[in-house]
């Protein structure tokens, strides 16, 4: 996916507007209003937000061109539903609404074939959550979205692994400081239980240099094999605090088998 292009669309990206925090309030007025010019102007005010969307994609073997629309849409929908009174930043809002059209429009056209009744079950889903997290400001638990949906939690984790985009283990989840989290470092190793005695010596000195809560997440995470969701959901904090201390306790147990 040439990421690099300097026109996308018919659109040249390097003399894309950037909006100033007065000309968008000032724009959502008018949008308010009903005014379609403010609403053209607003799109293309936000236009480089949806180029730096469409990056995260870049190992997709997806068109550029399709995947900067499909982003559009999903720009002009969170313009369209768009709360000021909410008190977070437009982008704040509209980055995941461009990330979901998207990723619907990959899984649409995914090349693994998924029945329509998982699919429907998936994409009521995926709107129940939407539509959750724009009310509570929060993501849902599979629960919880069971419950909106009158579904029973099994078939509705059954209908979204159905629908997801094959990835490689190697892909990168996110990078921090320098250093690159890939997907092989979120998922267990369940065959590999026969470690030497050497190994688990080491490694049982390692734990023992952690703190209480970084010890009981490695101990989930590692040994019984959870996510990092079962995790967070378990000891009751975001799965982004867990990533960040399980991130931190082994660093801490690599510099101490370092020495």
């Amino acid at each position: 996916m040439a990421l690099n292009k300097v026109e996308i669309c018919g659109v040249n990206t390097a003399t894309l507007p950037v909006l100033t925090a007065e000309e968008k309030d000032f724009l959502f007025e008018r949008i308010r209003e009903g005014d379609e010019e403010a609403r053209e102007l607003y799109i293309k005010g936000n236009l480089r937000l949806v180029l730096s969307v469409i990056r995260r994609f870049a190992a997709s073997n997806e068109n550029v061109d399709d995947l900067f629309q499909i982003g559009c849409i999903g720009l002009m929908k969170a313009i369209d539903n768009f709360d000021t009174k909410l008190n977070v930043k437009f982008s704040t809002y509209a980055v995941p609404m461009i990330i979901g059209e998207i990723r619907r429009y990959l899984r649409d056209n995914n090349s693994i074939r998924v029945s329509r009744s998982l699919r429907d079950t998936a994409y009521k889903a995926i709107y129940a959550k939407e539509k959750y997290t724009k009310a509570h400001q929060k993501e849902p638990t599979i629960h919880e979205i069971a419950s909106e949906i009158g579904i029973s939690k099994e078939e509705i984790v059954y209908a979204m692994d159905a629908i997801q985009s094959p990835v490689s283990l190697y892909d990168p989840v996110y990078t921090e400081g320098g250093d690159t989290l890939y997907v092989m470092d979120q998922i267990s190793d369940k065959k590999n239980r026969e470690e030497n005695w050497v190994e688990s010596i080491s490694l049982g000195e390692a734990m023992k240099r952690l703190d209480d809560r970084e010890r009981h997440i490695i101990e989930l995470r590692f040994y019984e094999g959870k996510t990092q969701m079962e995790v967070a959901e378990e000891i009751g904090i975001s799965q982004a605090q867990v990533s960040r201390l399980e991130k931190n306790a082994l660093k801490c147990m690599r510099n101490y088998l370092r020495v």
